[in-house]
């Protein structure tokens, strides 16, 4: 009797054991996937793929009041502008008020994302609603709201406010139902719910049924090739904003601008690249991002994952006003002149450098000096020493520290540059020592000491062009950078190993140094900063991690 229940038995116990292992592995599925899920903006799904950005922004009112304490009385002004111009745009001009009308139902982030305007087509099946064909071109917005208290929401979209002008229609796109207005003089907009859990709000009815498509199906934002990984490897608790640039989609479209001339080669190099992505974080001193940029799966360029930078924060004094510091300086030159070449928003032109190091010193710049610069590198700003009586002439020294792998062929490149000096521009070359260590002083024709090289450990070479400094860093500086406060708190530090940094101690260097106009605002955030912080990574062969820290003035509430 108990021989003919062993089968029994074995089954029932298998069966059980089955039973256990898929429940526990469908728990450990749906951990993961909402663990992946809390990384990704609310509504990704419902977002085109080809969309050019997409940024998620919390929606809780105490983020938003520590945002507001940063900076200064003027960017606080700025700040508080911006905010109103939004919120007259979307929500005043159409009757509704942000804490009556939206507060009450909203959820914890909202995600705006941007459209490419080739993206902004009419499907088949839509129902012209009335922008023209010129309006239908152009770039388009797609708001994703989440729902949080449904009774709220309902009572709100059933009842839409009255316009002042224009009205309100309703039509039915794929089932689903869509409110618009028409006849507004400025834009158009259209809502739909979507799933119960969303409020869809668009600036195009072809965006609307863009997003509709999507989300019946459609490619979407969440399947682009890396985005989840990406996302994955920046995620932050509490979260103030997460960023998402389609880098070969924003190509394209800057590509088409005529004030800039992409060649094809360059459009293509770019191509190679998947996204750009950053999770944002306040806290109490400033803004942290981390941040990622991958390349496509099957892009032909990969990254060399080299992480060898961490030490010329040591042999900077501690007053060093801005540094950038990496792994290798000739990779980090090859690699930039590769996509410079063709980019035409490139700070710096790879021919001009060469050839006005060619005018200058009759050096090649690869030949003669990179091909010795493969170690670590840092460069910086040191200011000069406090006056002790003696007069200055340059208030700031620029050096440059480079470890060199064939120090023989870096000597003959130094000796060129002394002859050049020499005969050329008639500096009188001076061999002296500071301590026990033999250095290169450059003398101008009216005696001013201009410049000062030499070697630091043996294999690192230093140039110093301004002020007199070789002192403070030979053997090592009494207080080094890397053993300030504002450094320690500035510059991030999670990264590690990692392939470069970069600080900037933004008052002084700013007063000491003008700095060239990147972007509109520049000086705005200058005076609003203390100090930038930068740390990089080279993750894997396809994507690199970069940390920010922006410490921030309080101007308070």
């Amino acid at each position: 009797m108990l021989e003919k229940n062993k089968p029994s038995l074995l089954l029932t116990l298998g069966a059980a054991g089955l039973l256990v292992v898929g429940g526990a592995t469908a728990y450990w599925l749906l951990l993961q996937q909402n663990r992946l899920l809390g990384n990704m903006p609310v509504g990704v799904n419902f977002i085109p793929q080809d969309a050019l950005i997409a940024i998620s922004v919390s929606t809780e009112s105490a983020q938003w009041q520590q945002l507001q304490e940063f900076g200064t009385k003027q960017t606080q002004a700025e700040l508080n502008k911006s905010l109103t111009q939004l919120r007259d745009r979307f929500l005043t001009a159409n009757g509704y008020n942000y804490q009556q009308d939206i507060q009450p139902w909203i959820g914890k982030e909202v995600t705006i994302a941007f459209l490419s305007p080739q993206s902004d087509t009419s499907t088949p099946n839509s129902t012209p609603n009335p922008p023209a064909t010129t309006a239908a071109r152009q770039q388009s917005m797609v708001m994703v709201l989440p729902i949080e208290n449904q009774a709220a929401a309902k009572q709100l979209l059933a009842k839409p406010k009255p316009l002042k002008q224009g009205k309100w229609i309703d039509r039915n796109y794929q089932g689903i139902q869509i409110k618009e207005t028409q006849g507004l003089p400025a834009q158009n907009y259209s809502a739909a719910v979507l799933d119960q859990r969303f409020l869809l709000v668009t600036d195009n009815p072809q965006a609307t049924e863009r997003a509709i498509d999507t989300y019946k199906g459609g490619a979407s934002l969440a399947q682009t090739a890396g985005y989840t990984q990406a996302l994955e490897k920046i995620a932050a608790p509490q979260r103030f904003a997460q960023l998402y640039v389609n880098v070969p989609a924003a190509a394209r479209v800057a590509a088409v601008n005529p004030a800039r001339s992409f060649s094809p080669k360059g459009l293509a190099q770019l191509q190679d690249n998947q996204g750009l992505a950053a999770t944002i974080n306040l806290e109490p001193e400033g803004i942290r991002f981390k941040s990622i940029s991958w390349l496509k799966p099957n892009s032909e360029r990969v990254h060399v994952v080299e992480n060898k930078a961490g030490k010329m924060q040591s042999r900077l004094p501690s007053e060093t006003l801005m540094m950038v510091s990496g792994g290798n300086l000739q990779r980090l030159w090859q690699d930039y002149s590769r996509g410079a070449q063709s980019n035409p928003l490139a700070p710096i032109r790879p021919e001009e450098l060469r050839g006005g190091i060619k005018s200058l010193t009759g050096l090649d710049l690869e030949q003669d000096l990179l091909s010795w610069m493969d170690g670590e590198f840092s460069l910086a700003v040191i200011p000069a020493a406090p006056k002790t009586g003696t007069p200055e002439n340059f208030a700031l020294s620029l050096v440059l520290m480079v470890q060199a792998d064939d120090r023989a062929k870096a000597e003959k490149s130094f000796q060129q540059l002394d002859q050049v000096m020499n005969r050329q521009y008639q500096f009188q070359i001076q061999k002296t020592q500071v301590g026990s260590q033999p250095v290169v002083n450059w003398i101008a024709p009216f005696g001013t000491l201009t410049a000062t090289h030499g070697w630091l450990d043996g294999n690192v070479a230093f140039l110093a062009l301004g002020a007199p400094v070789a002192e403070r860093i030979i053997p090592n500086p009494t207080s080094t950078l890397a053993s300030t406060e504002q450094f320690q708190k500035t510059v991030p530090s999670e990264l590690s190993p990692n392939n470069g940094q970069f600080f900037l101690n933004v008052e002084p260097t700013v007063k000491a140094l003008p700095l060239p106009q990147f972007f509109s605002g520049q000086q705005l955030l200058f005076d609003a900063t203390r100090s930038i912080g930068v740390t990089s990574a080279v993750s894997d062969n396809r994507s690199i991690r970069y940390d920010i820290f922006f410490s921030l003035k309080k101007a308070g509430k």
